[in-house]
Formats: structure tokens, C-alpha cells, sequence
């Protein structure tokens, strides 16, 4: 089976919540990109802040979500980039109407 940037988007938005927000990560816009290239997943995301208390718990779920959904994947990276800097603006449709954002 061969395992798409989308699967992994896919399990990612089913299992991983911003414990703060209350929304998971992939609708709330923090998932810039994934790259599966055999065994291998890269994934780029942000958080919200630079000083979010729930990074290292985010960040701890996006890895074991990838890893329990996908026991053939060997190497996980999860990098933190801050460019382009998170805001509202990137959360889906469906997150802001969850959270009246208009």
C-alpha cells in the first residue's frame, strides 16, 4: 500500500486537537506540508505561537498518530517552521465557523 501526503493529512485532522482550541490542527491551518517519499513521512507545521504551551503535546500526537496509523513508516520528522507566521486567516471555513470567525 502506498501511503499519500493526503492519508497522512487525512489521520492527522481525525486525531490531533489543539487542546486549547479545541479544533484539530489540520482545519485550524498548522499543517503546511507533508512529503512521504517510501518509509519516510516529513511533515512542516507551525502552532499558533512561538510560546504555546501545547507544542511539545501537539507535537507528540502528530508523531504517534503517523505512527500508529502507519506502522510501515520508519523515520517521522516533525519540523516547526514559523514562515509564513500562523493567523486566522489560514484555519478552514468549517474551524471558523466552529469558532464564529467570520
Amino acid at each position: 500500500m502506498t501511503i499519500t501526503d493526503k492519508d497522512v493529512r487525512d489521520r492527522i485532522r481525525a486525531s490531533v486537537i489543539d487542546p486549547e482550541i479545541g479544533i484539530n490542527i489540520v482545519d485550524l491551518g498548522l499543517i503546511y506540508g507533508i512529503d512521504v517519499d517510501e518509509d519516510t513521512v516529513d511533515i512542516d507545521m507551525t502552532l499558533t505561537s512561538p510560546g504555546c504551551p501545547a507544542g511539545p503535546q501537539i507535537i507528540y500526537d502528530v508523531k504517534q498518530t503517523v505512527k500508529r496509523s502507519f506502522p510501515e513508516v520508519s523515520q517521522i520528522a516533525v519540523n516547526i517552521v514559523w514562515q509564513p507566521f500562523w493567523s486566522p486567516e489560514m484555519m478552514s471555513e468549517w474551524a471558523k465557523e466552529e469558532l464564529g470567525i467570520f
